[in-house]
């Protein structure tokens, strides 16, 4: 099967579940909740991980990505709009509402993440529609300015810190991203001389957005569609934030002996290159290469680099990070074991080249001047 064919099948066919459950027949949203869990931890074990295509962008991965981010906009209203329906009982509507709820956080936030990060106008409106449709958008200034500028540091809210348990991390990077990502916006109209309540401060658009959104659900669905709107947003940022706290725990940037930190490398992340899991998640469980290359598209990360890999994939690690206990008997060792081959890797002496390599460099050199 075609690896566009294999993205587009394994994204969008719980997309279109969900919308069947939703209008046609409910048994569909079991089914939905199904593929992006069991079904998923199933296929993990028997599916290879994508191969990066080292080419030039493939411009269908753009429009997988449009209509991935369209098919959220979409479905978020539907399937609150069924959370009033009388001919539902409230076991379908659970059901339904959590398949949502599992779409949202596996495939749209990996998806509008992706789609942030691009330099076409359109394609970063539809991530950040994607993000204020669930009271996140936030996220879309946090993410690029904060997460990636200071990730590994304590600048970071979203880099978890040394043994901190999920559950006390997800209260202070929410907060913490939401004012980081704010505080940047400000000084960015200040450098272009605007105030700091300039309409075209972003933030308005996310507080203004996500308020049009629970007005909407309110609006066409009652009480019951703001209880809705507000459960999913904590549930979908709640799975945001587990990716980063997942993807980053126990990994920091060293200090240089000039005292400042070291790039971001390979080890700052933590990948999962499992088959099925990596395709339903845009590849972002190839999380070193897009740290490392944040312009680079999805269908050109490679999951299978030498990188920090994960245990289990990102849905299993998830579900283990609920557990405090047992995710520090997982993670604490190998973190400090990642930790430690890059501290020996900065200490060690570099040896100066042979007269033989001095002279093929100069070489290279004089090749990549001419040509």
């Amino acid at each position: 099967m075609p690896v566009i064919a294999r993205y587009a099948f394994i994204t969008l066919t719980p997309a279109m579940l969900i919308a069947v459950g939703a209008t046609l027949w409910p048994g569909a949203g079991l089914l939905a909740l199904l593929w992006l869990t069991l079904i998923a931890a199933a296929m993990d074990r028997l599916l290879d991980a994508p191969v990066a295509n080292d080419g030039d962008h493939a411009p269908w991965s753009d429009r997988l990505a449009l209509t991935l981010g369209g098919v959220h906009l979409v479905l978020v209203p539907l399937v609150l709009l069924t959370l009033d329906d009388p001919d539902r009982s409230a076991a379908q509507k659970i059901v339904l509402f959590l398949a949502l709820a599992s779409f949202a956080g596996q495939v749209s936030h990996p998806n509008a993440h992706e789609l942030i990060h691009r330099k076409s106008a359109l394609l970063r409106g539809i991530g950040a529609a994607v993000y204020t449709s669930v009271g996140f958008g936030h996220h879309v200034s946090a993410h690029r300015l904060v997460h990636h500028a200071h990730l590994g540091t304590p600048d970071d809210p979203n880099t978890p810190r040394p043994g901190e348990s999920f559950w006390t991390y997800l209260p202070r990077a929410w907060r913490g991203s939401f004012a980081a990502g704010l505080i940047c916006e400000f000084a960015k109209l200040e450098r272009r001389g605007r105030p700091a309540n300039d309409p075209r401060n972003p933030y308005a658009i996310w507080i203004g957005g996500a308020a049009v959104s629970l007005a909407l659900a309110t609006g066409f669905v009652g009480a019951i569609g703001t209880l809705g709107w507000v459960v999913l947003v904590l549930l979908f940022g709640g799975q945001v934030l587990m990716s980063d706290y997942i993807q980053h725990y126990g990994l920091q940037r060293l200090t240089l002996p000039n005292g400042r930190v070291e790039p971001v490398a390979a080890h700052h992340s933590w990948n999962a290159p499992q088959g099925f899991s990596s395709y339903l998640m845009l590849n972002a469980p190839a999380h070193s290469e897009h740290h490392m290359h944040p312009d680079r598209p999805y269908d050109r990360l490679d999951p299978q680099a030498d990188v920090p890999t994960l245990p289990h994939s990102m849905p299993v690690m998830a579900m283990l990070a609920l557990v405090p206990s047992a995710w520090r008997r997982v993670m604490d060792r190998r973190a400090r074991e990642v930790m430690n081959r890059a501290a020996a890797r900065m200490a060690a002496p570099r040896r100066p080249l042979t007269q033989p390599q001095i002279a093929l460099a100069a070489r290279a050199e004089g090749n990549r001047v001419t040509h």
